[in-house]
This record gives C-alpha cells, structure tokens and sequence, in this order.
C-alpha cells in the first residue's frame, strides 16, 4: 500500500526518505532515520519497530544487506518490505514472500526505492531515475523522486498520506513534513509544504544552536 524511497547526500552528509500511501499517517510508521548511521523504511503491513532495529544494527557496523538479513529472524518478517541505506556501503531492499500486491524494487548508488500494491512495477525505477537526475538538497531530490513515482501510477488505489523525512549531523530531524491525511493530492500538498519549508530550513537549525543568531521572524514583538 505504499512506494517510497530511502537515500544519502555524499557531499552533505544527509540521509532522508520520502513516502506515499492510501493509509493514514504512513511517515509516522514507515520511514526513519539517524545521523551519521543512515536511513530505513518498514513498509507492507508495517511494523514500525524494524525500521530502528535496522538503524541499530548498521550504527554496530552491519552493512545494509547483513542489517536486513538479520531481521529475517524478526516476527512475521515475510509480510514485510524493508530499505536500508548508510553512509558507504549499497543500499538493500527487502521484500517479503507475503507482501501484497504488484511489487517492485530498486536500487541506485545512493538511494533504493520500493513499492507494494502498485499500479505498475515502473514506479520504482521512475523514481530512482528522477531522484538520480534531480538536483538541489536531499529533500528536494527525494520529492521529485516521489512526484515522479506518483506520475508513473503510484499505488493502485488512491493515495491519502504522505512524508519528507531529512536528517543532518543534528540529532533531531533538519525535514520533517507530514500530510497524514489528505483527500487527495498528498503528494502535492506535501511537496507545496516542503517549497514554503525549503527557504526557512537553515534559519530553523540556527535557531536551535544560537539563538543570538538568528534572523527575524517578523512578527509583532520580535527583537
């Protein structure tokens, strides 16, 4: 019930995800991320609990195919589709004998991307080439991926939630936008989100490490 993708900015450090469903609230669940380890999706009947489990696995020095494969000893892991990424080594894909639906992997240097009850198996590949071919920060490459994904069918059903999740070397998430419910357009809405957040993203950072030097926020009482 989902496509995504899951990727690393070797100039900047960056690690990110970006994902669409018809479920609600599909960021909440399926995309995570940690500084200077890498990023994970749990998706397809999703257990919100392997994405950290992946995180934690490649933080102890597992690439991201040994992370994955060590999660096949996790409950009920067959219904699962699974992505992880780090900083050095390729990024792998898991899917699931149980998983539902037209399914479809793939993975690029720096990203994978993957999808379950697809409307066709081109999403995958449709996004790794407009994220591959994109410029500009991570979370702009992964929206575009994600548009591209939407463009080429997306999921079979219409979709309703969908997530930008971006993180530097902060321990807290530089991107994180969400539409958890939208009747239609997600996609759209989160990417009109993420154009009004884009400008703002490192005066919200410089706030957070010193205040004395942070721009204005124009508003009655600023200083």
């Amino acid at each position: 019930m989902t496509f995504s993708i899951i990727a690393r900015c070797p100039q900047s450090g960056q690690f990110g995800a970006a994902v669409a469903s018809s479920s609600p609230a599909v960021a909440a669940r399926c995309i995570r991320g940690r500084p200077g380890v890498g990023a994970a999706a749990s998706q397809n009947i999703t257990d919100p609990a392997l994405g950290p489990l992946a995180l934690d696995l490649m933080a102890a020095g597992h690439a991201p195919a040994e992370a994955l494969e060590r999660l096949r000893s996790q409950p009920f892991v067959d219904y699962r589709q699974l992505m992880a990424i780090d900083a050095h080594g390729a990024p792998a894909v898991f899917t699931g004998a149980n998983a539902l639906g037209t399914l479809a992997s793939l993975t690029g240097e720096h990203a994978a991307c993957a999808g379950n009850m697809l409307a066709t198996r081109e999403v995958p590949a449709a996004m790794l080439a407009a994220f591959e071919r994109a410029t500009g920060p991570l979370a702009e490459r992964l929206m575009q991926a994600l548009l591209a994904g939407e463009a080429a069918g997306g999921e079979e059903g219409p979709v309703h939630s969908a997530g930008l999740l971006v993180y530097g070397e902060l321990d807290w998430p530089i991107v994180d936008l969400r539409m958890d419910w939208v009747e239609e357009g997600p996609v759209e809405s989160l990417y009109a989100a993420w154009q009004v957040y884009a400008p703002q993203v490192d005066d919200y950072i410089t706030r957070a490490r010193d205040p004395r030097a942070a721009p204005s926020f124009g508003v009655p009482g600023d200083f």
